[in-house]
């Protein structure tokens, strides 16, 4: 069982159903904003939350893992699009929630201001590493981002996580711990670092702002493109350098056979 999962102040939180969740803040078009925390401070910012913030509980269930293929083009244009920064990019992936056997394809774009764009189809989970099923879906939403491309599997993430609703502003937040990276040949596994993210309408949340009185600011890192950026050094990495330099430095390189190893 994860750390998270045996935190006390996880649990003494109300919890909130999925569909209530989904209703109340589906935040389809958000911002995010990401914090990198070491894990033995989640606790702590978990019995700092403010009164009335639900967890989501799925049948007494509050910690979910989660397991992330990513695609890209052969010469890795999604990649290069964020490494560079271009204003169009985009990510394509099958999210699966591996507790419930579910899987959902999406694509996700960056919007105006800062903000992210989400759609998402449901997708069958023995065709998690493939987007040929949803080909359709996956060029409609890219119309005018890529054109005909040929998108193969580049990156497996898993994580457990789990979400909170703060209901004063309509905002979730997600903690994910336990995370690891690995491509074809080499795994990356950080066990005792905490992704924290916040996703709002616009403005920043409470919990913003408590990370912020505790020191800890936004930080410029994709679960896709960072870990990519850990495991093959020669891809240009420079939003991501601090980053990786601080955090991201036991690459455990190793021979994977199979693809993807789940």
């Amino acid at each position: 069982m994860s750390a998270l999962a045996t935190a006390s102040s996880l649990w003494d939180l109300a919890p909130i159903g999925l569909d209530d969740l989904l209703e109340r803040a589906a935040l389809q078009t958000r911002v995010d904003r990401k914090y990198l925390l070491p894990l033995a401070e989640v606790d702590a910012l978990l019995a700092e939350l403010e009164a009335g913030t639900e967890v989501l509980d799925i049948d007494g269930v509050r910690v979910f893992t989660y397991e992330t293929v990513y695609f890209d083009t052969p010469d890795l244009t999604s990649y290069l699009l964020t490494a560079y920064r271009r204003r169009r990019r985009f990510k394509v992936r099958t999210r699966t929630y591996v507790d419930s056997a579910t899987c959902w394809l999406e694509v996700k774009i960056a919007g105006s201001r800062g903000s992210t764009v989400k759609h998402r189809a449901p997708h069958h989970r023995d065709h998690q590493a493939t987007v040929g099923p949803g080909r359709e879906f996956v060029d409609g939403v890219l119309a005018g981002f890529v054109e005909q491309a040929s998108f193969v599997p580049t990156l497996v993430t898993r994580y457990r996580r789990c979400t909170l609703f703060v209901p004063a502003t309509a905002s979730r937040v997600t903690i994910d711990t336990d995370l690891s990276w690995h491509d074809r040949h080499h795994r990356l596994h950080l066990p005792d670092l905490a992704v924290v993210e916040t996703k709002t309408s616009r403005a920043a949340s409470t919990v913003d702002r408590r990370l912020w009185q505790r020191g800890h600011r936004p930080t410029r890192i994709s679960k896709y493109a960072t870990g990519l950026a850990a495991l093959r050094t020669d891809l240009p990495d420079a939003p991501w350098r601090r980053v990786l330099r601080r955090h991201f430095t036991a690459v455990d390189r190793i021979e994977l056979a199979g693809w993807p190893v789940c």
